[in-house]
């Protein structure tokens, strides 16, 4: 008999109270109780329709078509900006942040440009596909951070060099940032004892790596999505609900007993 969302979660806790070594994989999911869309990179809120250009919101937002028609991808970063303008860490953001307080060893692998996980007070954070509020110019060497993008005419120019500015982040076609990768390969290089992933879809081989070899390594494995992913196959506990909560409920159970 298939367990129950309070077995499962009791489960978890157990892991929880046998780990000293503990990487969190999360993606949009974890960000949709702050009001944030979820979506595979940056484009589900798209729902897999064309953009109102008549493009797939990958081409629109990739490198390519970055450097041949920057306005076009500055539009959708645009729009994805403001519709999470306003937004903060949610509970689940705040949960890990408290977790990584109690373990030896905690790290936090997102593939959300969002800053929810620093803002909330994560030390740990790899960020593998950068930080949208961090501009940069394409030119020179000015940057700066922007709390939101409705104070920058769009597309931006660099106030020093009048050059394009662009979000320090990955974009489709892109390669992913050095130092991000050089972090994720130094700490993966340590076996971690227990590995979360929650909310992505774990579409890119770099996210679904770590669970694959966990999983090979027989390290206990946690997905919380509600939906079906990549990795659901693979790990040892699947709780279908919403990050917020559950981590919510599974740090409740934990501190009360630990």
């Amino acid at each position: 008999m298939p367990l129950s969302i309070e077995e499962k979660i009791g489960e978890v806790v157990e892991y929880l109270h046998r780990a000293n070594d503990i990487l969190v994989i999360t993606g949009a999911g974890c960000s949709a109780d702050s009001g944030l869309p979820t979506y595979r990179g940056f484009g589900g809120i798209y729902d897999n329709r064309l953009t109102e250009d008549g493009m797939p919101i990958e081409s629109a937002l990739s490198g390519p078509m970055f450097q041949s028609r920057p306005e076009i991808t500055w539009k959708y970063l645009a729009e994805i900006e403001q519709g999470a303008r306003g937004a903060s860490p949610n509970p689940a953001h705040k949960t890990l942040a408290l977790m990584e307080q109690k373990f030896e060893r905690f790290w936090i692998l997102t593939q959300n440009v969002d800053g929810f996980h620093s803002a909330a007070g994560s030390k740990n954070v790899i960020e593998i596909h950068g930080n949208m509020y961090r501009l940069n110019c394409t030119s020179c060497d000015y940057q700066k951070t922007y709390t939101d993008y409705s104070h920058i005419k769009i597309p931006p120019q660099c106030p020093r060099c009048e050059a394009m500015l662009r979000p320090n982040i990955a974009l489709f076609e892109e390669s992913l940032p050095e130092k991000q990768i050089n972090t994720l390969y130094r700490e993966t290089q340590i076996p971690f004892d227990l590995v979360f992933s929650i909310g992505t879809s774990s579409y890119f081989p770099y996210i679904s790596e770590p669970i694959w070899r966990a999983k090979q390594a027989h390290i206990p494995t946690v997905e919380i999505n509600p939906s079906e992913t990549a990795v659901s196959h693979l790990v040892d506990t699947k709780i279908e609900l919403g990050a917020a909560d559950c981590l919510t409920e599974i740090w409740t159970q934990y501190q009360s007993q630990h």
